[in-house]
């Protein structure tokens, strides 16, 4: 682990917006915040665990890792593609420094060593609340990080001082059974507290039963298609997603309420990070937004693009690709498509096909992109059980097409009519994953799992690929490699 001395400062904390009855995450930065004189109080910890929500924002806000070696996008009117879209990749050249990362879990280290010290006699269900939310973030920094560079040193100490250990990157495989211990953690603690219900969701926001069980079915989905777990971790699969479903969630019935509204008045969705309209760095559907000027000045169709006035505010770099549109060319009504991707037309003939998936929000000055970024909704949840019961070594096709189905009748396309076989509905899966989470930060690893199934060669089904022996994971770069003796290049470079 390099030295990271301020891996315990934490710049955050609470300021909770309230609306007539929504209670909404909205965070304010302080400054050094740090062990020796921050938790000196049981209602420190609040807002110190809001503080980490941040980090985890930030991480869901990030594109290179989920979206970007995928074929989702290609450029628009400019690029702003690092180089993960063009698969060149090497320890000089787009490396991962995983700072970011372990700041995170060094946080929820530091709040698991010292809420041991406060009994919240008064307030139990505050504690296992707390905690519960603090190991759930921890699985996801860990469950994020392990899909980006395999195997990763499990840092699990609180850093109390500057002697950061060094530690030697964890099979992939350890972590994915750590982060499967915090959350288990987690669902116990959670359904500790004396009100339990798996239905509330006090803020859609912050990790409740139902999500925590969404990322544990993530996780071992990752588990059983890319690191052998098998059928041991796709029944663990299963067994999750059947506890979201007894969440209350339900899908939307118009697709155009599955990005639009705020997730603390979606249905559909178990988790969501927050955006006000000018907080420091906007969410990535800003660089998807064109703007009008030098963008689509002149269109016929202008006002059904979701054009900005200024650049600040739209960057009109990425538009969705001819591969992504093509999943939807056997249904050409299909209700989605106003709701992911346009094309402007000018006197000339059809031109940009802007994304409309996150079109953010239309105010008086201008359109600004501050939608909630969704991490775990419903569809996405039906088509993770589908690809579950598809996987299984005798594969319950039957199970995976009822849940493909769900799906395919919100988008109008009725019910699944093609060939039964394995292989055919892992492939259809895959495409209506395309089809429904199109620009929701999740291609690249819903490709990965696939790949490693044998379903298809990413090889030859990602352009930017074709030709290339890029490994699937990232390299780490040279801050990492220099401040830690113990640690291995990843694998391939």
């Amino acid at each position: 682990m390099q030295k990271l001395v301020n891996i315990f400062f934490l710049s955050a904390a609470l300021s909770m917006l309230a609306t007539g009855c929504k209670k909404m995450l909205e965070v304010t930065p302080q400054s050094n915040i740090t062990d020796q004189n921050y938790f000196t109080s049981q209602g420190d910890f609040e807002p110190y665990v809001v503080g980490i929500y941040t980090q985890m924002r930030s991480l869901a806000n990030n594109v290179t890792y989920g979206t970007e070696r995928s074929e989702e996008l290609i450029p628009a009117l400019n690029s702003r593609f690092t180089t993960a879209w063009s698969q060149i990749i090497s320890p000089s050249t787009g490396a991962l420094d995983y700072n970011a990362w372990y700041k995170a879990i060094g946080n929820c280290n530091l709040l698991l060593y010292k809420i041991k010290g406060f009994s919240f006699s008064d307030a139990p269900d505050t504690k296992a609340r707390i905690l519960a939310e603090t190991y759930s973030l921890r699985a996801y920094f860990f469950f994020h990080l392990t899909r980006i560079i395999g195997d990763a040193p499990l840092m699990l100490q609180a850093v109390v001082d500057d002697k950061v250990p060094l530690l030697a990157r964890s099979p992939a495989t350890d972590v994915i059974k750590q982060v499967n211990s915090d959350l288990d953690s987690a669902i116990l603690l959670l359904k500790s507290m004396s009100n339990f219900s798996p239905k509330t969701y006090a803020s859609k926001y912050r990790f409740a039963y139902g999500s925590v069980q969404a990322l544990k079915a993530d996780a071992n989905l990752w588990s059983a298609k890319v690191l052998g777990g098998g059928d041991a971790a796709l029944n663990n699969a299963i067994a999750a997603i059947n506890e979201v479903q007894s969440t209350g969630l339900s899908l939307n019935t118009d697709f155009k309420n599955v990005t639009q509204p705020r997730a603390s008045a979606n249905p559909e969705v178990a988790l969501a990070a927050f955006y006000l309209r000018d907080e420091t760095g906007a969410n990535y559907g800003l660089n998807a937004l064109p703007y009008f000027t030098a963008g689509v000045q002149g269109a016929l169709n202008l006002d059904s693009l979701p054009y900005v006035l200024t650049t600040s505010n739209g960057q009109g770099a990425y538009q969705i690709s001819p591969l992504s549109r093509g999943l939807f060319s056997a249904n050409p009504n299909d209700k989605r498509i106003p709701y992911t991707w346009v094309t402007e037309r000018q006197a000339s003939g059809p031109k940009i096909s802007w994304i409309t998936k996150y079109p953010g929000t239309k105010y008086t000055d201008d359109r600004v992109s501050d939608n909630d970024i969704i991490m775990y909704r419903l569809a996405d949840i039906y088509l993770m059980k589908a690809e579950a019961f598809a996987a299984l070594s005798a594969p319950n096709t039957d199970s995976a097409i009822a849940y493909l189905n769900k799906v395919r009748q919100r988008a109008g396309n009725g019910d699944y009519t093609g060939a039964t076989d394995k292989l055919t509905v892992e492939k259809e899966i895959l495409n209506e994953r395309g089809r429904e989470l199109f620009f929701e930060n999740k291609r690249w690893y819903d490709l990965v799992r696939f790949h490693k199934e044998g379903v298809i060669n990413v090889y030859q089904y990602v352009p930017n690929l074709v030709g290339k022996t890029t490994p699937l994971y990232w390299p780490l770069n040279s801050t990492v490699l220099g401040g830690n003796s113990k640690l291995n290049q990843t694998d391939g470079y």
